[in-house]
């Protein structure tokens, strides 16, 4: 059975799923950076293993929140546990009263975030190597 736990804090949770996947596997260089002292940290459990994470802020003073290193681990991918990340943080921020959700997503993802009710807007950029597009949820 899956569960959330929410920090106020960069676990080692956390930090172990980015590394395995956006480091390891993608070959991000750049993973860490300083928002992770003001970011909600959301982990997703597999009874006790940590399985997925994301995390979010806000840079406008809660109108906005910023959802982002959303990862699952290889062997959990496909269970629909990246939806249940993404939906867990939106419902936050609309708890914290925000109206909208923004994600800097991986192109080749963008269907995903489609699914999930978010919109591209703007151009395409490169976040390192990897082309990105901003999205936008209205809550």
């Amino acid at each position: 059975m899956y569960n959330f736990k929410i920090y106020e804090y960069l676990t080692e949770y956390s930090k172990n799923i980015r590394e395995k996947v956006f480091v390891e596997e993608q070959k991000f260089q750049n993973e860490f950076d300083d928002k992770e002292d003001s970011s909600l940290h959301f982990v997703l459990f597999d009874d006790d293993k940590a399985v997925g994470t994301a995390r979010m802020f806000t840079e406008d003073n809660g109108k906005t929140y910023r959802i982002g290193r959303i990862a699952v681990l290889k062997e959990y991918r496909g269970e629909h546990l990246g939806s249940k990340l993404v939906n867990a943080a939106c419902e936050k921020a609309k708890e914290f009263g925000a109206e909208k959700c923004f994600i800097s997503a991986q192109c080749r993802v963008k269907g995903f975030y489609n699914s999930l009710g978010f919109k591209e807007f703007g151009e395409e950029y490169l976040d390192e190597y990897c082309p990105h597009i901003s999205m936008e949820k209205e809550l």
